[in-house]
């Protein structure tokens, strides 16, 4: 067997893992939605009644969210690109990402946008990995600010020194079979942002659409608390959103379906807020950063296609 044979093999083995755990994961969404419709329902009446300007101000921040990412795609890419192609490509990777597990829809449209834009398919990789990783530095920023500046908010749970000390071993092990094996990658990834970090205009591209990415998920949170008069402080909300999508992409999933609307709905209801207003919440998040673009952004990358685009 080739060496191309086995990478084949071993990316369609990877591919039937994740669709297998994405299938458990909506069974159990299924099975949730089912055991507690009741909540749901309460919450999707306390949702048609909200303040429709809250939800318009949500909207408009969920708009906003695809032209950062533009910004922060040509943050990581020297080569100047076309701007409205690029917004409509973020548009259109945000509905793939709906449909498939673990950003491979959103990853996959950003590559053929940036291949077909002249850059080689290595280059492409490595601007996406720029903008994946300027990202991570951010949210994990924002967190740890936000928790100082919010202490009490994130509580963990007691855990026994034993356990502690296993799950320390654990970490630690799988952290060091993932340097040997991303090692390289990342070596790649510095280097690519030392070098834009030598053109000012590019780094402030990637690290601010970055960072206002961040902002305006976290603000349309905020405004769909607001719209249904949830009483939570926006740092505490914009914290919990930091929080919930962290520890939501442990577990891969199409648009975080399942893994991100539990995390959330666990998440302001730890912080003080009733069942069905957080579940209005999660409804309300849904429906302007991922249920209401679907369709259109499907119609965006059929038009890219088509003109290829992508």
């Amino acid at each position: 067997m080739t060496s191309e044979q086995v990478t084949l093999a071993a990316g369609r083995r990877h591919a039937y893992w994740q669709t297998a755990l994405t299938a458990a994961v909506v069974a159990a969404v299924g099975y949730a939605v089912h055991r507690h419709w009741p909540v749901l329902r309460t919450g999707a009446v306390r949702l048609a009644v909200a303040d429709q300007r809250w939800l318009l101000a949500g909207a408009l921040a969920a708009g906003a969210t695809w032209v950062c990412a533009a910004l922060a795609q040509q943050g990581a890419v020297r080569r100047r690109l076309p701007a409205g192609p690029l917004v409509a490509a973020q548009f259109a990777a945000t509905a793939a990402g709906q449909l498939l597990p673990a950003g491979i829809g959103a990853a996959t449209v950003g590559l053929r946008f940036l291949v077909r834009c002249g850059l080689t398919p290595g280059r492409s990789a490595a601007a996406l990995a720029v903008k994946a990783a300027a990202g991570a530095v951010v949210r994990g920023a924002l967190l740890v600010a936000l928790a100082a500046g919010c202490p009490g908010v994130l509580r963990m749970p007691p855990v026994p020194v034993a356990g502690a000390a296993v799950l320390a071993v654990v970490l630690c092990g799988a952290g060091a079979v993932l340097w040997r094996r991303c090692r390289p990658g990342l070596a790649a990834v510095l280097a690519d942002l030392r070098a834009l970090h030598a053109r000012p205009a590019r780094a402030a591209a990637l690290w601010g659409g970055s960072a206002a990415f961040v902002a305006l998920h976290a603000l349309v949170l905020v405004a769909v608390t607001r719209a249904v008069a949830l009483p939570l402080a926006a740092d505490r909300v914009a914290l919990l959103y930091l929080a919930a999508s962290g520890a939501a992409a442990l577990l891969p999933t199409p648009g975080g379906l399942g893994s991100l609307d539990a995390a959330l709905a666990l998440a302001l209801t730890a912080a003080g807020a009733p069942a069905p207003a957080a579940a209005s919440v999660v409804l309300g998040y849904r429906l302007l950063t991922g249920w209401l673009p679907l369709l259109p952004g499907l119609l965006v990358l059929g038009v890219l296609v088509r003109r290829r685009t992508l």
